[in-house]
C-alpha cells in the first residue's frame, strides 16, 4: 500500500535523524569522507543496476535504499563543511526539472517523448553552468557500451542520425566486411580498430531499433552462465573433466540446458 505524502516526508526525516546519529556515534560513519565512500558508491548503484534486472521487488527496495543513503551521506559531509545540504539538492534538483520540462511548466507544446528528448539537450546548452557541448555531459568513466549509446543518442537528439533506421544495416555490414579485410591482413592495430567501429554501429543499431544493448548483452552473459553452469554439472555427473571432453558432447549438454530454459518458460 502507497504511503501519503505526509508519511513519506516523515519517514525520510527519521532517516535523516538517523543518519545524523550515526555520523556522530559511529566510528566507521565518522571518519567517512567523499573520497572514501566513492568506491562504496559505485559498487551499490551496479547492485541496483543488477536488481533492476530482476524480478524482485525487494531487492530493488533494498539496493534503492543502499543508493539513497550515499547520496544523503555526501549532502551530510558537504552540510558539514558549509557547502551545501540535502534541502539545496532538492531544490537544484526540482529547479532542473522545472526548467527541463517547459511543455510542463510554461507553455511550450511538444509532439510526443521524441521531441521531448530533442528539446532536452538544447536546454541543457543553455543551463546556467551547464554542458557548454552536446556530448559534455557524458561521463568519461561510464563502461565503454554505455557511453557509446549515451554519445549517439545525444547526437541523434540534435538532429544527427540517420534518416531511416534501416539504413544502420548498411553501415553495421560495411564495418563488418572492414573488420574482415583486416583480419585476413593480420594488421592487429587495424583490427581492434575496426572491431571498435563494428561494435559502435551495433550499438547504434541496437538503439534505433529501441534495444538497451547493454541490458541485451547482460541477458544474454547471463544466459550464457546458466547454460555452461548446466554443461559443468552434467559433466561432473558423468565423472568427467571438462577439458577432456569432446565438443560434440559439451553441445549435447548445452542443448539439453536450452530445452529446460524452454520448458520453464511454458
Amino acid at each position: 500500500m502507497s504511503n501519503s505524502r505526509e508519511q513519506k516526508l516523515e519517514a525520510f526525516g527519521k532517516l535523516l535523524d538517523v543518519l545524523d546519529e550515526l555520523r556522530v556515534k559511529c566510528p566507521w560513519d565518522a571518519k567517512q569522507t567523499n573520497d572514501s565512500l566513492r568506491p562504496n558508491t559505485i559498487e551499490e548503484v551496479m547492485e541496483l543496476s543488477e536488481a533492476l534486472l530482476g524480478t524482485d521487488t525487494e531487492a530493488i527496495k533494498k539496493e534503492l535504499g543502499d543508493v539513497l543513503l550515499h547520496i544523503i551521506f555526501y549532502s551530510k559531509i558537504a552540510d558539514e563543511q558549509n557547502n551545501f545540504d540535502i534541502a539545496d539538492v532538492c531544490d537544484a534538483l526540482r529547479e532542473k526539472l522545472i526548467f527541463r520540462h517547459p511543455h510542463v511548466f510554461g507553455s511550450t507544446h511538444v509532439d510526443g517523448a521524441e521531441e521531448v528528448s530533442q528539446n532536452w539537450e538544447q536546454i541543457k546548452l543553455k543551463e546556467k553552468g551547464g554542458n557548454k557541448t552536446v556530448l559534455a555531459g557524458v561521463p568519461a568513466s561510464l563502461p565503454s557500451m554505455i557511453k557509446a549509446c549515451r554519445i549517439q543518442e545525444k547526437a541523434a537528439n540534435v538532429g544527427f542520425d540517420w534518416e531511416k533506421r534501416e539504413d544502420v544495416w548498411h553501415k553495421v555490414r560495411e564495418e563488418l566486411d572492414e573488420v574482415e579485410a583486416e583480419m585476413r591482413n593480420a594488421n592487429v592495430e587495424n583490427e581492434e580498430k575496426e572491431f571498435g567501429d563494428l561494435l559502435f554501429s551495433i550499438v547504434n543499431a541496437a538503439r534505433l531499433y529501441g534495444v538497451n544493448p547493454d541490458t541485451a548483452l547482460e541477458k544474454t552473459n547471463r544466459k550464457f552462465i546458466s547454460r555452461f553452469n548446466h554443461v559443468e554439472q552434467r559433466a561432473r555427473e558423468c565423472g568427467q573433466n571438462l577439458k577432456e571432453m569432446s565438443l560434440a558432447i559439451m553441445d549435447k549438454y548445452w542443448n539439453e540446458a536450452k530445452e529446460l530454459e524452454k520448458n520453464a518458460d511454458k
